[in-house]
């Protein structure tokens, strides 16, 4: 059975289209490279194609928009970036931390955001 069958089943006609690009990506490579690209683990990957995912999905669909559906948005900063690009950078600013410039430069940046909602902005595995 495919990613894309095995997402069908357990998503039903309410599948989103980014469900579907997960899955496509699964079918075209691996389960388990899909993760490594996206930088969360294929258990993950797994409980998200038959919904069975507990938290909040926002931030995988912002990994997969970004990465199979090249979906974009614009940073004071950086410019266009790749939805995912924003969402590790809004993960790695909860806290501030004085590493270098950058790292600075984007805190202020994604505080003022207005992508920025502060909910639920942590790094999952």
């Amino acid at each position: 059975m495919s990613a894309v069958d095995t997402a069908r089943e357990f998503w039903g006609e309410a599948m989103p289209d980014w469900i579907e690009a997960l899955a496509m990506a699964c079918d075209r490579t691996s389960q388990n490279k899909v993760a490594v690209e996206i930088g969360r683990s294929a258990s993950l990957v797994s409980n998200v194609l038959r919904n069975r995912y507990p938290a909040d999905p926002g931030v995988v669909e912002d990994l997969v928009r970004g990465h199979y559906m090249s979906q974009t948005v614009e940073c004071p900063v950086q410019g266009t970036i790749g939805k995912q690009v924003c969402r590790k950078w809004r993960g790695r600013t909860r806290q501030f931390q004085n590493v270098n410039a950058q790292y600075v430069t984007m805190y202020r940046a994604c505080m003022r955001c207005p992508i920025n909602t502060g909910e639920a902005e942590h790094e999952i595995s």
